[in-house]
């Protein structure tokens, strides 16, 4: 039977927004007392297209992690498992559980633990691109100049603006094939290197991918500045949802 999965992952330690040896994952900081990959899994768990979700998380949160999936009643968890050295481990990780329980041609959704604030709408347009052409990539135009440089000193090249845009996520595939991206890349690259998301590992191999247009508020959350733009974005969003105001793709 085909389905459509999510597969959340947040294997990460959260350097770039720690303060110190014994700081909290930012997956596990909470926003409005709940930790943000729950605020992130409960945006799949509410879609009613979603079937399945599968969590790759780091080892050392294994337990809190179905902890907090029986705490926060996402019952569309199907399964759990550790994560890898890389966040691209993590996912291989997950959809080898994923292939194991579901049918080859199911949809895969694979999404950032720290981005909890994607659209309904945008999930639904992920599921409807993938099943017409095999994968979709969720992106926004950039509003600012891209800059592309070798030596981190010099612009090499300055592209123009209007042919570039900020890849997001979900980034979803047709499950077999994104496994099999994995499993040829992993024989000739196995650390992942300069593989920074499945967008990339899919261009990598040649393969051609389709782009549908995400929301802005679809921030990863990296930085103590993001997560203080985190707040106010979704203090943002109870303010439309008070209102009846869907919040904008564009």
């Amino acid at each position: 039977m085909r389905n459509n999965i999510a597969i959340v992952f947040a294997g990460g330690t959260g350097q770039r927004l720690s303060r110190g040896e014994k700081s909290v994952p930012k997956q596990f900081l909470k926003i409005n007392d709940k930790p943000i990959i729950v605020h992130t899994l409960e945006l799949f768990q509410k879609h009613e297209q979603i079937d399945k979700i599968y969590i790759a998380i780091h080892p050392d949160y294994y337990e809190y992690m179905q902890d907090l999936v029986k705490f926060h009643y996402i019952t569309k968890t199907a399964g759990i498992v550790k994560g890898g050295a890389t966040g691209q481990d993590s996912i291989y990780n997950a959809l080898v559980l994923a292939r194991k329980e579901n049918s080859g041609d199911s949809i895969v959704l694979i999404h950032d633990g720290v981005r909890p604030n994607i659209t309904q709408d945008v999930i639904s347009r992920n599921i409807e691109c993938a099943s017409k052409n095999g994968n979709a990539i969720t992106c926004t135009s950039c509003f600012e100049t891209i800059l592309i440089s070798d030596n981190n000193v010099n612009p090499k090249t300055v592209p123009y603006r209007k042919n570039t845009y900020s890849a997001q996520a979900p980034q979803s595939f047709i499950l077999d094939e994104i496994l099999e991206a994995h499993e040829i890349t992993r024989e000739k690259n196995p650390d992942y290197v300069d593989i920074v998301d499945s967008c990339t590992l899919y261009k990598t191999l040649g393969k051609t991918t389709f782009m549908i247009g995400g929301n802005r508020g679809n921030i990863k959350i990296t930085t103590i500045e993001d997560l203080y733009i985190l707040r106010a974005l979704i203090r943002y969003k109870e303010d439309l949802d008070a209102f009846g105001i869907k919040m904008g793709t564009k």
